[in-house]
């Protein structure tokens, strides 16, 4: 088992009460600051971690947890939304995040789901309008201000209609002046440095993993199917079991049955989680392998797509096209350990059917092999159109594997 940390640091209102606390990546017990190379790959740990591996309960416990959101998670946040943890974490926009058009609407997408949005080291911009308004708390940082721009940022921000944290309180005399311009909650040294918490990662089953990840794609799969899959992966049933018996759902008896589980939570939130966990557990192999299966599938997908055909086993067919390689074993072999579709099958081993064409036309496509980039259905220009998209999805989907 593997060492795994996050630090904490605890949220204050007026009356010096914890009411939340403000979950940090860390990369070991002995370093008790971020060294943040990527953010998403950070982001995606303290979440990971946070709510399979070390669990809220243990973290928070009853209190909400603050969670950092990069660009690409804002994103993603809401197009795979976890519902149940709406009551639990308070979703933080970087200071870096601009107010653009999918941004703006990805963030309403979240309040409207039931999520707290808070501000991070807020600077008042006019462009950043769109954010204040859908915004339920803002974090001043004290360090980034002068006291009479922090007076002015009260003075504009204090409307009512949400609530102001000052982060970075270091002094008795800093805690006095923000006290006295009115604050609702407190953050900082002053009143205690983040504390490193321990936990433990299991080691993944990467052939149950990718099997879980099959019966997902595959609607006809039973619940009975799939809680034998996930059986067959202890990591992969402790993080369910945890997550299910955590507080946020509120059940008054524990679950300890996956199948009981699985048909609680329901498959969207189980497919939510193994597409946190799924890719990010194949390890020893060049990050890039990973975005390249996930280019195929998307690619693929969307191809199956514009000749209506089903998008979803297009999509399974391109992302375990790269599978062989990515566990250095034939193809075939590890076919047979997979619960895929003939058509999937053939369409992998001997390149045939329509799924076979399209897997055809993808990987020519990738390779810039021109003449064989093509699917007598479709133009070039459709077919491009289809790896852009893909591109651009597969890039925005990265911080996924990063965990």
């Amino acid at each position: 088992m593997d060492e795994i940390y996050i630090g904490r640091q605890p949220i204050y209102d007026a009356k010096l009460n914890v009411i939340a606390y403000e979950l940090l990546f860390r990369s070991g017990k002995l370093n008790n600051e971020a060294n943040v190379i990527d953010g998403d790959s950070a982001t995606t740990n303290v979440i990971i971690n946070a709510l399979t591996e070390i669990g809220m309960d243990q973290l928070v416990g009853p209190h909400k947890a603050f969670i950092n959101l990069t660009h690409n998670h804002i994103l993603q946040m809401a197009d795979l939304p976890l519902p149940e943890l709406k009551d639990r974490l308070v979703l933080e926009i970087l200071e870096d995040i601009k107010a653009e058009k999918d941004i703006v609407a990805a963030v309403n997408k979240l309040s409207s789901d039931g999520f707290t949005i808070a501000l991070d080291d807020f600077i008042y911009d006019e462009s950043l309008q769109p954010l204040i308004d859908v915004s339920n708390i803002i974090k001043i940082d004290l360090m980034a201000l002068s006291a009479e721009e922090l007076k002015a940022h009260v003075l504009k921000l204090a409307d009512g209609k949400r609530k102001l944290l000052a982060e970075k309180v270091e002094t008795q005399e800093e805690y006095d002046r923000c006290k006295e311009l009115g604050f609702d909650y407190y953050q900082g040294y002053f009143f205690s440095k983040p504390q490193i918490i321990k936990g433990q990662s299991l080691p993944a089953n990467k052939l149950a993993i990718l099997k879980l990840l099959a019966k997902l794609q595959n609607n006809e799969s039973s619940t009975e199917e799939l809680a034998q899959t996930i059986t067959q992966d202890i990591t992969m049933s402790m993080r369910v079991l945890r997550y299910i018996n955590s507080a946020q759902f509120g059940f008054g008896k524990e679950v300890n049955s996956i199948q009981q589980a699985i048909m609680m939570l329901g498959r969207t939130t189980i497919r939510n989680l193994a597409n946190l966990l799924t890719m990010s557990q194949i390890e020893n192999k060049p990050h890039e392998l990973l975005i390249i299966a996930m280019i195929r599938a998307k690619m693929a997908e969307n191809i199956a797509s514009l000749i209506k055909s089903d998008k979803e086993v297009a999509f399974t067919t391109g992302l375990f096209s790269i599978i062989d390689t990515l566990m250095n074993h034939d193809m075939e072999v590890l076919i047979e350990g997979l619960p895929l579709t003939e058509n999937i099958r053939t369409a992998l081993i001997r390149g045939e059917g329509e799924l076979g064409k399209i897997l055809s036309c993808v990987l020519a496509y990738e390779s810039g092999d021109w003449k064989n980039a093509n699917y007598d259905k479709l133009t070039i220009n459709e077919i491009r159109e289809c790896y852009l998209n893909a591109l651009q999805w597969a890039s925005s989907s990265e911080f996924l594997l990063k965990a």
